[in-house]
């Protein structure tokens, strides 16, 4: 039986959102206080920037409650959850994510990714908060043979730290689950999120140099880069390039606000569950750069390079599950996402 949406009594439902000025950690902030859940954010600004707070106020009409929090700091985690025992779930966004740099630097993304997991984890024993959501990665796959990847494909060796640090979560979470009398949790493999809010007033904001594909573009086009570079032209793939699953931040979000829904419902006093997010159709690199030039009208300067370690030739999700679990699909096209991330960057 489809879910059916929670009545009014999410006014008074509390959710601390860790990494809620990031990404798709903002995104989600803004679907919750939509919806009348009041929020609490853990960031401590290590890939996010401040103002994106004004940004989640002027589409939401609300402010959420901000901490500047270094989630390895097990005493200021500490003393944060004992000012906080009457929070009703969690969604843990907060986390290292850049494939290439987990490789070159994988001491850091396992004490970050972590530690900050387990002491978040530990309170959530200590104050029996009994609803989580934890950010993970269609990474957790490895490199599979077999599409469309579902939830039952196997959990193949991680091809970077990143890819394993999110393994590793989940194997802490489902132990947490096997010994907890009073624990519910879901970890939500994503795809590859992209685009930005319809409003334009929060999107993806990476500093530094862009890790991802689409704010690459979109700064390329904006003329704050030179030239984008398309890592590899001979992977077996019909035009050479890597094939993704890319899905919009919006439609990403809103997973979480159903993920949560569900959770809030479950009869059970436990429960563990991993579900793909996705729109289950894969695009290739080039696929993008040509989608991008046509809703955007800009022509962009790019360059084939020598592959990259860690990536992987094609992923994209089966969406059955997401769809029976969570009754949720996506909604928006490849399109639609990428002239919202061009509308964002010409905001900036």
């Amino acid at each position: 039986m489809p879910f059916q949406s929670l009545t009014q009594s999410n006014t008074f439902m509390k959710i601390l959102v860790t990494g809620g000025l990031g990404y798709i950690g903002s995104h989600t902030v803004v679907e919750l206080q939509n919806k009348g859940y009041k929020v609490v954010i853990i960031d401590n600004l290590s890939n996010s920037r401040l103002f994106v707070l004004d940004g989640i106020e002027a589409i939401t009409n609300t402010k959420p409650e901000y901490h500047n929090i270094d989630l390895t700091n097990q005493e200021a985690v500490n003393q944060f959850f004992k000012t906080h025992q009457d929070l009703d779930g969690i969604i843990h966004f907060a986390a290292y994510k850049a494939v290439g740099e987990s490789i070159s630097q994988p001491l850091k993304y396992y004490q970050n990714n972590l530690f900050s997991l387990v002491n978040i984890l530990q309170n959530v024993k200590t104050y029996n908060i009994k609803n989580f959501i934890f950010s993970s990665s269609c990474t957790v796959y490895g490199e599979l043979k077999q599409l469309p990847i579902t939830e039952s494909s196997p959990k193949l060796k991680a091809k970077s730290p990143y890819g394993n640090t999110k393994q590793i979560g989940e194997d802490i979470l489902e132990d947490l689950y096997k010994s907890s009398k009073q624990f519910k949790a879901i970890a939500l493999r994503y795809f590859n999120p992209i685009g930005a809010h319809k409003s334009a007033k929060i999107g993806e904001l990476p500093l530094g140099v862009p890790q991802n594909l689409v704010p690459y573009i979109t700064q390329t086009a904006a003329g704050i880069r030179e030239q984008l570079q398309v890592f590899g032209d001979t992977y077996p793939t019909p035009d050479g390039t890597c094939i993704r699953d890319y899905i919009h931040v919006e439609d990403l979000a809103l997973a979480h606000v159903k993920s949560l829904e569900v959770l809030t419902k479950k009869e059970a006093a436990t429960f563990y569950d991993t579900v793909n997010l996705g729109t289950g159709t894969g695009s290739s690199i080039l696929e993008v750069i040509k989608t991008f030039e046509t809703v955007s009208g800009q022509i962009l300067n790019y360059k084939i390079v020598p592959k990259r370690q860690g990536d992987i030739s094609t992923a994209f999700a089966d969406t059955t599950k997401a769809k029976q679990v969570l009754d949720w699909e996506t909604k928006y096209t490849l399109a639609d996402a990428l002239l919202s991330s061009w509308n964002w960057q010409k905001s900036l």
